[in-house]
């Protein structure tokens, strides 16, 4: 192939000329730094090129060179607990090579090429398989079975199979195709831009247990769904991210950190190697893949981030896990969608970004889903994804947070006074929805309690009756409600404070299992009947609200899983007051 040559450097966008070999999304290197490039446009002889590298020094007449092959990411053991930039190279060996700032050109492979690794063959000479088949194992850690599957495309007899210790880039099976004979590695390699195929896509029917009491009960995610956590600056997008990366009981995290602040990822690689997973009682970080591209990187390699992302999510969905995938931010993406498309020249769309936002948003919510995946075994897997969106001024009205709303069927509004008030998580219960519910509740009554939806109805709508009534308190006061009322704006005061308040930090309320949650919120609402009896029995408010029942009611988040007839001991004891008192007032 003839080289190129540079005519134009803008920022992290370059123009060569004579590059009438090259097609879309071709990986090129640039000068002789060797820099990573990927063309994103042609025009005749002409290829617009996006550098993930810094550009600086860069300058025209100096080489260009395609390699023919598309921006691609490797696939196999070793991918689990590493940190990986946005294009796939391993940050931990970049820091051993260049020191803590990435030096230009530097290329490294994502896996360990001279690691071995125990591979236990699942089949034997002789047998068929077909694309997608599972052909062996390797223990990846004491937690991991990663499953080696036959590469796309590859349908055949084995005509030889290994087993013993080899490198990712060793074969240990080959396979005779109408194609010829076909060596077998661990390692693949897939374009990220492409989504990886399998046999159908179901409707999710199951939801993401994430261990929050106001996701789980009002507004839940199912697995192989999508979900947004937009908010503005301080509201806790973050900490709602670092939550379910901690606790959904998803099989594999995959966890991108898309053009946030460096001390943000710093807290991820400190955190989730020294936490417990509730699941294996092992390190979080075992069954967990980071994918750092901060804001003081390449613009350009923030975009191809979230493509890395998936694709690895794509991977172990096909090998039949449940996967979560944590985008923080998707408006950061955009941005960097919007930083290109102005260099490119390309005519603007709604606030400067470019007119195919939407459809890019689409293309990577959609390589989510639960799908029945290739081979000939009865697997199934899914990807969640669940994205933050950071709204200027958090204002929703904007493109992303627009586009992302018509995509997804979760949405999780943060606000912004719940944040000042320091109620955490921030979700406003008036604003969020979840459009799963109506498709979860038979799941929820089935496993958790066959009076769940009513409970989640009746704590809605006391919540909304709070509301309103909220506005009748601002403008005459508490005391021009009726009895009955005021204990409508308690027991809503208390889902709120008690119930949908959870302390991250806190070793027991972190995580609340669905049983718990069942649990505490039909407690609250028992006592809540128990009030609204003794008010019609001419009982006071003050007198209610001043039982020890309450107070114990109110603490109840802290009571740990294994203690959960505690629960009972409460509600026995809070009927046996509201007894005591209506029949002193009948004395």
């Amino acid at each position: 192939m003839s080289d190129g040559k540079i005519i134009k450097v803008s920022g992290p966008l370059i123009v060569a000329e004579n590059m009438h070999d090259c097609k879309m999304f071709d990986v090129v290197r640039v000068s002789s730094k060797n820099l990573i490039g990927e063309v994103i446009e042609l025009r005749g002889d002409k290829a617009s090129i996006q550098v993930y590298e810094e550009t600086s020094g860069l300058g025209a007449g100096e080489i260009v060179k395609t390699t023919g092959e598309p921006l691609s990411v490797e696939l196999g053991p070793g991918l689990l607990e590493g940190m990986y930039d946005g294009i796939q190279r391993p940050l931990d060996k970049l820091l051993e090579a260049s020191g803590d700032r990435i030096s230009s050109g530097v290329d490294m492979p994502a896996l360990n090429y001279e690691k071995l690794w125990d591979f236990v063959p699942a089949l034997k000479v002789g047998d068929k398989v077909v694309s997608g088949d599972i052909i062996g194992s390797v223990q990846e850690n004491t937690i991991f079975n990663h499953k080696i599957l036959v590469p796309n495309g590859v349908d055949g007899k084995i005509l030889e199979i290994k087993s013993g210790q080899f490198t990712v880039k060793d074969a240990i099976a080959v396979v005779k195709t109408s194609k010829g004979n076909k060596e077998i590695t661990m390692m693949q390699k897939w374009p990220v831009r492409k989504g990886r195929p399998y046999k159908t896509k179901m409707s999710p029917n199951k939801p993401l247990i994430s261990g929050q009491r106001v996701i789980d009960t009002f507004f839940p995610v199912a697995k192989g769904g999508c979900a947004c956590v937009p908010g503005p600056f301080g509201s806790g997008k973050t900490v709602v991210q670092h939550q379910l990366a901690k606790w959904a009981d998803a099989d594999i995290i995959v966890y991108v950190g898309c053009g946030e602040r460096g001390n943000e990822m710093t807290d991820v690689l400190n955190e989730f190697p020294e936490l417990i997973d509730p699941k294996t009682g092992e390190s979080l970080m075992k069954r967990t893949v980071l994918i750092a591209n901060t804001s003081d990187m390449p613009v350009a390699a923030r975009e191809a981030s979230i493509y890395t992302g998936i694709t690895i999510a794509e991977y172990f969905r096909d090998q039949g896990y449940n996967v979560a995938i944590m985008a923080d931010s998707s408006s950061r993406w955009a941005e960097a969608l919007r930083e290109m498309s102005g260099r490119l020249e390309e005519m603007p769309g709604e606030e400067g970004y470019p007119a195919y936002l939407s459809s890019r948003l689409a293309e990577y919510y959609e390589r989510a889903g639960i799908v029945k995946t290739l081979g000939t075994d009865e697997r199934v897997g899914s990807i969640t994804a669940i994205s933050a969106v950071s709204p200027p001024g958090g204002d929703l009205s904007e493109p992303v947070s627009q586009a992302t709303l018509r995509i997804v069927k979760v949405f999780w509004g943060l606000s912004a006074s719940l944040a000042y008030k320091r109620h955490f998580p921030a979700i406003d219960w008036l604003t969020s929805y979840s459009l799963y519910d109506d498709r979860l509740s038979d799941w929820y009554k089935e496993n958790v309690d066959e009076n769940w939806s009513t409970y989640r109805g009746r704590a809605l709508k006391l919540l909304q009756e709070e509301a309103n009534l909220d506005e009748i308190v601002r403008l005459v006061g508490v005391d021009a409600l009726s009895p009955k009322d005021r204990m409508i704006m308690e027991t809503a005061k208390s889902i709120r404070e008690d119930y949908l308040h959870q302390d991250a930090f806190h070793e027991v309320d972190t995580y609340a299992t669905l049983k718990k949650q069942c649990t505490m919120l039909k407690l609250i609402l028992e006592a809540h009947d128990l009030a609204i009896k003794a008010v019609e029995e001419d009982v006071e408010v003050d007198e209610i609200l001043e039982l020890p029942a309450r107070e114990a009611i109110s603490r109840s988040k802290y009571i740990e899983e294994n203690n959960l007839a505690k629960f009972d001991e409460l509600s026995k004891q809070m009927a046996d007051e509201i007894e005591t008192l209506i029949s002193e007032g009948e004395l």
